[in-house]
C-alpha cells in the first residue's frame, strides 16, 4: 500500500471546525481507562489544576462534591473539583452561578439526557464562560450525553426518548461546529443510525464514539485515544465499496476542515494518510 506523508496544519489559520484555542475531550461513554482522564487532566493544567464538574445531563435534582460520577477524576489525582449544577436558566445566567467556571481550567460534562443541558445552559452565561474556558487555553470535555452536547447538532436530543436521532432539540452547545456527535456506538449497536441524520442534513459531519474511547480536538484536528474505535460518517465521502462509514482506531487522526483519515505509522512513527483503496475516499 503506497501512502503519503502529510505535516500537520494545525494552528494554521482560522480554525474552520474546532476551538481556536483550548482543547476538547469527547468521549463515548462508560469511561474507564484512565489515560482518559489523565489526558484531561493534562490539558488543564495537571491535577491540580481548577476543574467543574457539570452533571446536569442526569436525572437527580442535587449534586455535590461527595457525588460518585466524580470518583474517576479524583483517582486521578484531581484535587480541585467543583460540582455546579441548576436546572433553571435564571440561574444560569447569575453571576454568583458561573464564578466557578471563570477560575477553571476545565470543563466537564456527564452523561444522562443532553436535552437537559440545551435547557439549562444554551445561550446563556454558563454557555459563555465556558467558551471563554477554552478561549484562554482550557479544555472542555464530557462523556455520553456530555459528548453529544458539544456539538453543533444534537443527536438523539428528543425528550420523549433517545432512539429518536432528530427530535424536539436539535442545537448542541457548538464547540464542534458543522458536527453532530453520538456515543455507546458499538456497544449499544447504534453503528447505522448516523446514516440516517447524515442522508437529511449532508452538510454535518457525523462522529459516532464508543465506550471507553475518546477523540481530542486540537483546532481543526483530533486523535483517537482510548481502548474502541471512532466512526465517521461523511456524506460527500465513500469507501471503495460504497459503505457510508469508516473506523478509526486509538493512534488515528483526523483533519475535521479537510475531512481526511491519517493513520500513525508502526514502522516508521509517522503521520501517513491513507490512500482510497483503504480508508475514504470516493468524493461524490
Amino acid at each position: 500500500m503506497s501512502v503519503a506523508l502529510v505535516l500537520s496544519a494545525a494552528g494554521v489559520g482560522a480554525q474552520e471546525v474546532g476551538p481556536a484555542n483550548g482543547s476538547l475531550v469527547v468521549v463515548g461513554g462508560n469511561m474507564r481507562d484512565p489515560a482518559i482522564v489523565e489526558e484531561f487532566l493534562r490539558l488543564a493544567g495537571g491535577a491540580d489544576a481548577p476543574i467543574v464538574i457539570i452533571p446536569t445531563a442526569g436525572g437527580d435534582d442535587a449534586y455535590d462534591e461527595r457525588w460518585s460520577g466524580l470518583r474517576p477524576f479524583k483517582a486521578a489525582g484531581a484535587s480541585r473539583l467543583t460540582v455546579i449544577h441548576t436546572r433553571n436558566r435564571d440561574v444560569s445566567n447569575s453571576e454568583t452561578f458561573v464564578q466557578p467556571i471563570r477560575n477553571a481550567r476545565g470543563i466537564w460534562f456527564t452523561g444522562g439526557r443532553q436535552w437537559r443541558l440545551v435547557d439549562a445552559y444554551l445561550h446563556t452565561k454558563v454557555h459563555d464562560e465556558i467558551r471563554a474556558v477554552l478561549e484562554r487555553g482550557g479544555v472542555v470535555g464530557g462523556s455520553s450525553a456530555g459528548a453529544t452536547i458539544l456539538g453543533s447538532y444534537l443527536v438523539r436530543g428528543d425528550t420523549s426518548g433517545n432512539a429518536i436521532m432528530m427530535g424536539d432539540h436539535e442545537d448542541g452547545m457548538a464547540f464542534l461546529r458543522g458536527v453532530g456527535i453520538d456515543q455507546h456506538l458499538l456497544r449499544r449497536n447504534r453503528q447505522f443510525d448516523l446514516v440516517g441524520v447524515i442522508e437529511v442534513r449532508p452538510d454535518l459531519l457525523g462522529i459516532g464514539i464508543d465506550e471507553n474511547t475518546a477523540i481530542v480536538v486540537r483546532g481543526d484536528e483530533f486523535e483517537v485515544i482510548g481502548q474502541s474505535y471512532v466512526v465517521i460518517y461523511d456524506h460527500n465521502r465513500l469507501i471503495d465499496s460504497g459503505g457510508r462509514f469508516y473506523f478509526l482506531a486509538p493512534g488515528d487522526t483526523y483533519n475535521l476542515a479537510t475531512r481526511e483519515a491519517f493513520r500513525l505509522s508502526e514502522t516508521r512513527r509517522s503521520f501517513e494518510r491513507v490512500v482510497e483503496q483503504d480508508w475514504p475516499s470516493r468524493t461524490r
